[in-house]
């Protein structure tokens, strides 16, 4: 539910600019809205679960994001659609964060993880692309409200169970004092970059607000930075930042989920506005992409790591992603979906299989159980700030190629797709070079460790 109200809406968006009235630069906030306080809070709720318990915010966390789905569903005007999308976000937030921490305490086997961090990242990393699936074949066959509202009946159903199977133990951290100052300015620093970032392409990447934000959250990373050096209970301990797997786990999914964004919303707008595809179209066009992915996070990912490490697969499937994002690259204003899209789907599919899986495993293999959820929420951070970044960069590039193309006299589609194959292959760079990042930098994980003492 939390990764697919990120894309499910992007079908949807026209339906309800028509129905709510949006005008183009309000609507953005029907996305915008989710992404910024999903981003901003992601820290925070994973530093709660550390100390107040997992599963009880994880609870909390679900009963209000179910409560916001109905909510959206039930919108009739833009301010209700958009208010309940914030609260949406940071409901996401804290599921989220406390989620894949219940995951690492759950599974303390190797080879148990392995296979659970496999199923994790396939809903991580396959969410996105089944929610412009899902989004297409509820906005065609139903209505747009139908996107929010089929969160509801599984929203209930995790709650009940989530009372039912999760452990109620929880090992807190020695102090639970929360670390006021530190959460107030590292969250206010993640919104106003948040939201810099998602405003970047209508505001201008140069312009005084754009810049002016972002300088602020810099600003006040460094007054965080400041504060943790001295406070007793650090949100955000330092040693932290010396860790080297979460470090290069962090960089590899800033660049991973630029990459990945790349393919879910820009391939669609491909599809939908250069090959006329319907969104239930689009959907299906991504309907094998999503089943290669599934089998091999769910069924061969542990497998692999479990044999061969990290960093094999990790390369190996970044280097995938970066020759199906190559391959869309090459796909013309009249492209053939069996040899255009395809290829691609099927590379991008194998690709995200394998590396989500070594990344997750990477970025918490450093930390104790208790620290689990700050960890998470580090990683989740990482990844919604290089979705958002990644999306924003290449949106900006493909339309600053359009331009060009346009003053250069070319048609509206020749010069729309132009500017699509530019940012497809700035997304492949993306992948490349995260691929190599994390092969050059990371350490073993326990998991191999563990595997190699067996064999």
């Amino acid at each position: 539910m939390i990764v697919l109200d990120v894309t499910i809406v992007g079908v949807a968006l026209p339906s309800i600019r028509q129905d709510l009235g949006f005008s183009e630069s309000s609507l953005a906030w029907v996305v915008n809205a989710y992404l910024l306080t999903f981003g901003g809070f992601l820290l925070l709720g994973g530093r709660f679960g550390d100390i107040f318990g997992y599963r009880r915010l994880f609870v909390i966390g679900i009963a209000l994001f179910t409560l916001a789905s109905l909510i959206c569903g039930l919108a009739n005007s833009q301010e209700f659609l958009v208010v309940a999308r914030a609260v949406q976000g940071l409901a996401a937030a804290v599921v989220s964060a406390v989620a894949l921490s219940l995951t690492m305490v759950l599974f303390t086997k190797p080879v148990e993880r392995a296979k659970a961090m496999g199923i994790f990242g396939f809903v991580a990393a396959g969410g996105g692309s089944i929610g412009v699936l899902l989004g297409g074949v509820l906005t065609d066959i139903l209505n747009w409200h139908w996107i929010f509202l089929v969160n509801v009946p599984i929203g209930v159903a995790v709650y009940f169970l989530s009372l039912r199977l999760l452990p109620t133990e929880h090992t807190a951290p020695e102090s639970k004092n929360l670390d006021v100052a530190g959460a107030v300015t590292i969250t206010t620093a993640l919104l106003l970059a948040v939201y810099a970032i998602v405003n970047g392409n209508s505001a201008g990447w140069l312009s005084a607000q754009t810049i002016g934000l972002l300088s602020a959250a810099v600003v006040l990373v460094a007054i965080f930075l400041g504060i943790e050096s001295r406070a007793r209970a650090a949100l955000i301990p330092l040693r932290f930042f010396k860790m080297r797997n979460i470090q290069t786990a962090n960089a590899v999914g800033i660049l991973w989920a630029g990459a990945m964004f790349a393919w879910f919303f820009l391939s669609a707008l491909y599809l939908q506005l250069i090959l006329g595809y319907t969104p239930l179209q689009v959907g299906l066009a991504f309907l094998p992409g999503n089943v290669i992915m599934g089998v091999f996070s769910a069924i061969l990912s542990a497998k692999i790591v479990m044999r061969f490490g990290i960093k094999p697969p990790l390369a190996a499937g970044l280097l995938l992603a970066a020759a199906g994002l190559a391959w869309l690259a090459r796909a013309p204003v009249d492209g053939n979906y069996w040899i255009d899209i395809l290829p691609s789907m099927a590379l991008l599919g194998v690709g995200a299989g394998m590396a989500f899986n070594p990344v997750l495993l990477a970025a918490m293999s450093d930390v104790k159980p208790h620290e689990s959820g700050l960890a998470s929420g580090i990683v989740n951070t990482s990844f919604m700030m290089g979705g958002a970044l990644g999306l924003a960069v290449l949106a900006s590039l493909a339309a600053s190629r359009t331009n060009h193309q346009l003053a250069d006299g070319a048609n509206n589609l020749v010069a729309l797709n132009t500017g699509y194959q530019a940012a497809f292959v700035v997304g492949a760079i993306f992948a490349g070079l995260a691929a190599v990042i994390g092969y050059l930098i990371l350490k073993p994980s326990a998991a191999t460790e563990a595997y190699e003492e067996v064999h």
